[in-house]
């Protein structure tokens, strides 16, 4: 039963890294691989001089500690007030209304985003009545990309993490909190001092693998969302690979920068499992 998805694996992730080779060569598709000038570390040297590619990173890495700071802190805070509520029938529906985001394509969202956001759209034009201010370009202006990209990223998600959250707490010992009431405890006390604390290991847990991701702030929402005019904060290293690749077609320095991304994802993935077995005795072996 395992051999169709081994055989997916092994096609579509592992026979592609044949194509490697292409970051040390002066790659032509009319010469394909095996014809290709070889030119050793040279995409390599001509990447580091690229002025570029260093506001590439930085950007990279910024947009993804700022997704996975308010994707960890916002589920973690909708969970604990979705727990307050008593009645089933309104925890679950607000649970899916949430929930559904995260099953729609960036594709589709993004031009949701892209009428909502514009200069005419309902966030100007309630900003607006209430403040009386000039529109806001928040899909072209460099202060404010960052942000919808982060804003929008934990409104698709935030559904999704907080199935995990509340699968926590409902591991939590109901004991605990029956002892806190008789002392005196508030719902307030008693999510600071026993529903925080209960859920503290899968925290540490998430909060330690999503170190592995660093390197991939979303290329999806990034490519849909992004234009020229917030190269400077909104580029990304993914999107950075597919304009000098499929669009310049410069296929030796795109794959030379794929390659070096990989790497560094790699060994903080590595680093990322290994703080999590240390911290909360996650394995995978």
């Amino acid at each position: 039963m395992m051999v169709p998805a081994l055989l997916l694996l092994l096609t579509f992730c592992y026979v592609p890294m044949f194509g490697i080779i292409i970051a040390f060569q002066k790659f032509y598709p009319g010469l394909g691989i095996v014809h290709s000038k070889f030119v050793g570390w040279d995409n390599f040297k001509y990447m580091s001089e690229i002025p570029f590619i260093a506001q590439v990173v930085w950007n990279t890495i910024i947009i993804a500690f700022m997704k996975m700071a308010v994707g960890i802190a916002l589920p973690i805070a909708v969970s604990i007030l979705l727990n307050e509520i008593r009645m089933k029938l309104v925890r679950t529906g607000i649970q899916t209304l949430i929930y559904l985001p995260h099953f729609l394509s960036w594709v589709i969202l993004s031009g949701i985003l892209i009428d909502l956001l514009s200069t005419k759209g309902m966030i100007n034009q309630f900003i607006h009545a209430v403040f009386g201010s000039k529109p806001i370009f928040f899909l072209g202006d460099n202060h404010w990309f960052r942000f919808v990209l982060v804003l929008s990223d934990a409104w698709k998600e935030v559904g999704f993490s907080t199935i995990v959250y509340m699968a926590a707490i409902t591991g939590i010992n109901p004991s605990l909190y029956e002892s806190a009431m008789l002392d005196g405890a508030n719902r307030w006390k008693q999510a600071i001092h026993i529903t925080i604390p209960g859920m503290l290991p899968i925290i540490v847990l998430l909060a330690t693998l999503n170190l592995g991701n660093v390197l991939n702030a979303g290329f999806d929402q990034v490519f849909n969302l992004y234009n020229p005019a917030v190269y400077e904060t909104g580029d990304i290293v993914d999107t950075a690979i597919y304009r000098m690749g499929l669009v310049e077609m410069q296929y030796g320095l795109s794959t030379a920068v794929g390659l070096f991304k990989s790497v560094i994802s790699l060994l903080l993935i590595s680093t990322s499992y290994l703080l999590a077995y240390r911290l909360a005795n996650y394995r995978i072996f």
